[in-house]
This record gives structure tokens, sequence and C-alpha cells, in this order.
């Protein structure tokens, strides 16, 4: 098989890892989209590509690529999904998730101008990307020193959730559920390194909801980030297309196995969407990659709608 990874780091440590269970037998290549241009040049097309990058550059490739018939991990418009953060709370919301009340605005300045607010809130990004903006303020004084660099960046506004001040990282591959606990970067001090946390000892409606948003937005693979509203009720405040899921044993052999089962079976409509091929409760697999045996817990629809 040939995989192609579209990303302009291929040396990431969860690509690193999946190259290395795939390379001995099937050939793994990787395709910076900023650089790459569609037309002719991309033929004959990868079996599979994973699509990490996350641009807008890289999703018109993807989208390329799968109007020509190659499969996409994940695909270009669920991957697009997750980019609008306003877009992705009406989605979540619509659907049931407990995800965090979200409102758009225009700039920072703006919101800055208009004085003190209510409660502490989070600012960030509306557009999701590397180094975006995640903030916390409670004053006005703190807003304005927000938009001292960020003025013309356009905003959504979340209230702040007062919490222990660790975020739960839940990552799903394939139905596979990871987990982790990190220092928010809200927090005094900033963000800390990740622990791992097993799956399994989280509660079952926070393991729920993760796996309820992957059907709903058609991800495959992709992280939620879950904070405890009280009374261990989850609340989502953002959902993460192929993120980076370091350090959790299991994760690069379950994405390997996935890579490999759509390169074989392709992919077919479903209700609008497209879904692997032959994916049901039983799931079998068609490849020999290596079965995690550590943590996770592993759960999956009949039809996954993706």
């Amino acid at each position: 098989m040939r995989i192609c990874l579209l990303t302009a780091d291929p040396g990431h440590p969860l690509l690193a890892a999946v190259t290395a269970l795939l390379a001995p037998e099937h050939q793994v290549v990787p395709l910076d989209p900023g650089s790459a241009t569609a037309g002719p040049g991309l033929f004959p097309l990868a079996d599979v590509y994973l699509l990490k990058a996350r641009t807008p550059r890289a999703l018109a490739l993807a989208a390329f690529l799968e109007e020509h018939g190659a499969p996409v991990l994940n695909s270009a418009a669920a991957t697009a999904r997750c980019q609008d953060r306003v877009a992705m709370a009406d989605v979540a919301r619509a659907a049931g998730l407990p995800f965090a009340a979200t409102t758009a605005l225009t700039t920072v300045g703006r919101l800055a101008a208009a004085g003190e607010p209510a409660t502490p809130l989070v600012l960030k990004s509306r557009f999701s990307r590397r180094h975006d903006l995640v903030a916390r303020a409670d004053s006005a004084a703190g807003l304005r020193e927000l938009a001292a660099d960020w003025a013309q960046e356009p905003v959504v506004v979340q209230e702040f959730t007062a919490n222990s001040g660790w975020d739960h990282k839940l990552w799903v591959v394939d139905g596979r559920l990871f987990a982790g606990l990190r220092r928010s970067e809200l927090a005094p001090g900033g963000r800390g390194p990740t622990r791992s946390l097993p799956a399994g000892e989280l509660p079952a409606s926070w393991r729920a909801a993760a796996l309820r948003a992957g059907e709903i937005f058609g991800l495959d693979v992709y992280g939620v980030d879950v904070l405890d509203a009280g009374g261990g009720a989850p609340l989502l405040v953002d959902i993460n297309a192929f993120p980076g899921i370091r350090g959790q044993a299991g994760a690069p052999e379950a994405l390997a196995e996935l890579a490999l089962r759509t390169a074989v079976n392709g992919r077919t409509a479903v209700n609008g969407r497209t879904a692997v091929n032959g994916r049901t409760a039983a799931h079998g697999r068609t490849a020999a990659i290596g079965r995690p045996t550590t943590t996770g817990e592993t759960k999956r629809p009949e039809v996954s709608q993706k």
C-alpha cells in the first residue's frame, strides 16, 4: 500500500510512530500541502491520505484528492467542520452534545471597547489553527492587554467555567478512546505536560460524549477538550480534527490499522456522507498491525457515518 501523510511535519511523534509501523511492508510518503499543487502532478494517487494539516490550502488539496476518488482521513469536510468554532458549537449543541455556549464577536478590539465584562471570559480565535488565541480575561484591563496583540483577531467568547485548573484531553482513533490530563493553559503558570489517564476511569457520560462527537462531525481521528462542569457533568469546550495524541500507548497502532483498512476498503456514501466500507460492530481487521494491549477502550457504532 502507498500511504501519504498530508503534513509539513512528517517527523511529528504520532506520524513518525505510524510510519515506523507501516514502512516495513508499505510505502509511506509525506506531502506538504503548503507546496503541493492540485493537478496532474499528484497522480497516481496514493491508496490513502492522512490529513494532519488543517490549513485552507490543505483542506483544498484534500477535497481535490477526494473528488478524484482518494480516501482521506479525516475527510476535508469533516476537518473543515472543526475549524470554525462558531459552526462547531452550533453543530454540537444542535445535536445535543454538552458543548459550551459560544458567542461570535467581530474582533478582540471591539470586545475590549465594550467595557467591563460581567463574568470572566474565555476568548478563542474563531478559526482554529496553530498558535491561535486562547486566553482568559476577567476585566476590561485584561481585554485591553489582549487587544494590544490581537486587536483585529476574529474571536468567539465562552463564559469561564470554574474548574480544577486541569484540562481533560480525550482522543479517539477509529472508535478507540484515549485520555490525558494536562494543566490548563488558562491556569496560573500556563500549560504543563500531559499525563496519561486510563480512559476506563472516566465517567461514562464523558466517554459517550466524546464518541458521539465523532459520529456527529464525521471524524475518524480527533480530540475533545472536556471540563468538569460540576457534579461530574462533562462540558465540551473544543473539538480538534487529527490532533497530536502524544504519548498514548496504542494510538499509533490504532491509526496504522485504520489507514490500512481504509486503503483496502476505500469509502462509500452513507446518508450523504462517507464511511469506511465494512465497518460494523464486529469490526474485522484487514491488517496485521499489533493490537494495543494497554490503555483505552473500544466502542464502535455499527455504521460509522464519516
